[in-house]
């Protein structure tokens, strides 16, 4: 269970160090092997790719002659890239998902449970003002009675 945010630099190649309260997981549960992606918010999705690939999965069954089902293939698989941690416990986040989420230096890696969002500091700060403007409207339908 990936939970929590971390602010992290990208170094001069394009690397993330995966916070070390991470690296133990995911080395148990994909043997360092992850899959990122787009994802619709300009974010970038990390996944072990054993959590990825029923999603995938899913996706490319959908029929592709259908415009939205189309678009997300595209997006989701389209951008997918196999990457692999290396001995430091650092990810190559390729150039074009760079471009697509408009990752500088600083970035944040928000867990979400099987997996994590990966967003610039500009795109983060974005969503905190965002969830704050929705004040009572914050949860979803199906979650009013959430108690914390």
């Amino acid at each position: 269970m990936f939970q929590g945010a971390a602010a992290l630099s990208l170094d001069a190649k394009g690397r993330l160090a995966i916070p070390s309260r991470h690296r133990d997981a995911l080395t148990v549960m994909s043997s360092g092997q992850l899959v990122i992606t787009a994802h619709p918010h300009r974010c970038l999705l990390v996944y072990p790719v054993p959590a990825w690939e029923p999603i995938r999965d899913k996706v490319l069954a959908a029929p592709s002659l259908e415009a939205r089902s189309a678009l997300l293939k595209r997006l989701l698989v389209g951008f997918a890239r196999d990457e692999e941690m290396d001995a430091a416990g650092r990810v190559l986040i390729a150039p074009e998902l760079r471009q697509f989420a408009q990752l500088d230096k600083q970035v944040w890696l928000v867990g979400q449970g099987n997996h994590f969002e990966l967003w610039s500091d500009a795109g983060w700060q974005k969503q905190q003002e965002e969830m704050l403007a929705q004040g009572a409207d914050l949860l979803p339908p199906g979650l009013e009675t959430l108690s914390l």
